[in-house]
């Protein structure tokens, strides 16, 4: 699919990715827990031992984290899944999803901190006035800010793919300059690579994009459905001039390759609002 790209074009998205200053991490919950939704905590020390590679390239790093619905799952049992549980459940995991972060980052003498949002807060003028200005004065202190939708009063926005479009207004919001969105398979592929074997990663997304939703859509299962909130918001971000990624969380020193512009994932090239047609 990449061959649809000029590698030229390719090549230059990846370096920007790698030359960015301030960059945007997502993480889902299926790369913070294990198959019975417990937080698993080689999964999250692998994730900030991640972040701790760009840290110390002097790069800023803003952790968008999914996982406090399924954190709190982990630890409660008999709950059913309806909305007020899920709710509930995200007060249980939220607590211990920060705690576990502490103590992670805190193995490198690294501090975090923790904003819950919604998507008010992203419209409201001034509350997201106040949310960069937070963001900028934590970065300044060289603490990690650590984002996740409030999902205790969010009720309308505990579906899949929340903190993905999450990510991108936060990429875009506070001048990012790359988002990553690191999930459990490897990019995006032709078909759900969890099902079909054949399926192929597509390297790169730009001009392309239109058919590469295509083949998404037509081979998107209920299962898989995450995928398209993550290239929706990945073209979010690349219609604004920042590259994004979406790649594989469990893949060795994923975000030092990208930092050193290795062709991992899927990029998509930034195309400054330019049309596809």
């Amino acid at each position: 699919m990449s061959e649809t790209l000029e590698d030229a074009t390719v090549a230059e998205a990846r370096q920007m990715a790698a030359d960015a200053d301030r960059v945007v991490v997502k993480a889902g919950t299926n790369s913070l827990t294990d198959e019975e939704s417990n937080l698993d905590d080689e999964k999250l020390d692998k994730l900030v031992d991640d972040i701790q590679s760009l840290l110390k390239r002097d790069k800023e790093v803003i952790l968008v984290s999914s996982g406090a619905i399924g954190a709190g799952t982990g630890r409660i049992e008999g709950s059913t899944g309806t909305v007020e549980e899920s709710q509930a459940l995200s007060t249980v995991g939220q607590s211990h999803l920060m705690h576990r972060y502490t103590e992670s980052f805190g193995r490198y003498d690294r501090k975090v901190a923790q904003l819950l949002l919604t998507q008010h807060d992203l419209e409201n003028p001034e509350r997201f006035t106040n949310f960069r200005n937070t963001v900028e004065t934590l970065l300044d202190w060289g603490v990690v800010p650590i984002l996740n939708e409030n999902d205790a009063v969010a009720t309308e926005e505990i579906r899949i793919g929340d903190n993905d479009m999450l990510s991108a207004a936060a990429t875009m919001g506070v001048d990012g300059d790359l988002l990553v969105t690191l999930t459990d398979v490897g990019g995006v592929y032709t078909g759900n690579p969890k099902e079909d074997g054949h399926a192929e990663r597509i390297e790169a997304v730009g001009a392309n994009y239109d058919t590469v939703q295509e083949i998404v859509t037509e081979s998107t299962s209920d299962e898989f459905g995450g995928i398209q909130t993550k290239i929706e918001g990945a073209r979010d971000v690349s219609e604004h001039g920042i590259p994004a990624v979406i790649a594989r969380s469990t893949e060795p020193d994923i975000l030092e390759k990208i930092a050193t512009a290795k062709p991992v994932g899927t990029i998509f090239v930034p195309i400054n609002g330019v049309s596809d047609d």
